[in-house]
């Protein structure tokens, strides 16, 4: 099978996470979208440190597919410069791999 990976973005707001997600699936950029959080976050921005509470939205996908997620992540988030990570996933089950590329082919 292509390969697979898992995307990851954090937001400021649980409602903001599941705008993201809902839009992604939606689109069928990413097969599911996991939502967790709060966590709490410390980084650098603007000069300084800051430490914010935020949720992490997790996407599972065809690698294919990367490019059209991280344009909808951007167009949909609300953060200047937003965190998009992507990881391969190295193995998984087959029936697990085919229902992701089944759900992100448009219908």
């Amino acid at each position: 099978m292509a390969g697979y990976i898992t995307v990851l973005t954090t937001t400021d707001t649980a409602e903001g996470a599941a705008e993201l997600a809902r839009a992604a699936v939606e689109a069928r950029a990413a097969a599911c979208a996991q939502i967790d959080g709060p966590i709490r976050s410390v980084y650098w921005w603007d000069g300084a440190v800051q430490e914010t509470q935020e949720w992490r939205v997790v996407y599972k996908l065809p690698a294919a597919l990367y490019d059209a997620l991280e344009a909808l992540i951007k167009r949909v988030h609300t953060y200047d410069t937003p965190e998009i990570i992507s990881t391969d996933i190295p193995r998984a089950s087959t029936d697990y791999l085919r229902w992701l590329t089944t759900e992100t082919t448009p219908r």
